[in-house]
């Protein structure tokens, strides 16, 4: 009986160590996979740590740069793409101020040889004393008079001769070189020698109304041409401005 009763408990015992192993094993896998969960949880995958939809695609940054552009009214940014294309576009771009067109160049040059053509006739006339062609020698119209006035001498030289000088040096400043030359010098003479020219129109013309009381054609046909320089070339600079100062 001792002996039944010694195997019954050796037996028992083995059961309780059989079931003590088999409970430990199932916690220990339940305590795994609980562990592996979390850790799955916790693990950042592959996908959120490197997925292409994250990284900014070209189409993303071209959509981004199309905004951009719009915010700023369509003006595209010149730090961008098509910055150093702008660039180089502007540099190779001629500068076309004081640059006017031909049809002005062209225009101003013949007034320029009309008056000049007028102010040799006055000159050989004044000097061979010869009547002016077609100009009437009675009432408000009479050369003559004008042309051998003492309004006819400035400083004590003839004023044909002036405006022989002057018309000489017109006809080289409104010449198509002169006009596309690129050097602000000539602009700015060509304007200066306008302004003198029409100030001494204007002294002329005082003088044949309310001097001499006379008026010359010839003369007059003069200060018609010196008026329509002064204000083509004064338009002409301030519609198409003068070339840069050029710099050393």
């Amino acid at each position: 009986m001792t002996a039944s009763k010694s195997s019954r408990a050796r037996n028992a015992r083995a059961q309780r160590a059989q079931r003590a192993q088999v409970n430990a094993t199932g916690n220990g896998g339940a305590s795994a996979g609980r562990a592996d969960q979390t850790g799955t949880a916790v693990k950042a995958s592959p996908t959120v740590k490197a997925s292409p939809t994250v990284k900014a695609s070209p189409t993303v940054k071209a959509g981004s740069q199309s905004r951009a552009v719009a915010a700023r009214g369509g003006v595209p940014d010149r730090r961008g793409s098509r910055g150093p294309a702008l660039a180089l576009e502007s540099a190779e771009e001629p500068d076309r101020r004081g640059l006017v067109p031909l049809w002005m160049q062209f225009l101003t040059f013949g007034l320029a040889l009309a008056g000049l053509g007028v102010s040799i006739y006055l000159t050989v006339a004044h000097f061979t004393e010869s009547a002016l062609a077609g100009c009437s020698e009675n009432g408000a119209v009479n050369c003559t008079k004008v042309t051998t006035s003492p309004q006819s001498y400035v400083f004590g030289i003839p004023v044909a001769v002036l405006g022989l000088a002057f018309f000489v040096a017109a006809v080289a400043l409104m010449s198509p070189w002169a006009w596309q030359s690129a050097r602000r010098e000539i602009h700015l003479i060509r304007l200066a020698s306008l302004v003198v020219g029409i100030g001494f129109v204007l002294y002329l013309v005082y003088a044949e109304l309310f001097i001499i009381g006379a008026i010359c054609l010839y003369c007059t046909s003069v200060h018609v041409i010196t008026f329509l320089l002064f204000g083509l070339t004064v338009f002409a600079a301030a519609a198409w401005g003068l070339p840069e100062r050029q710099r050393g």
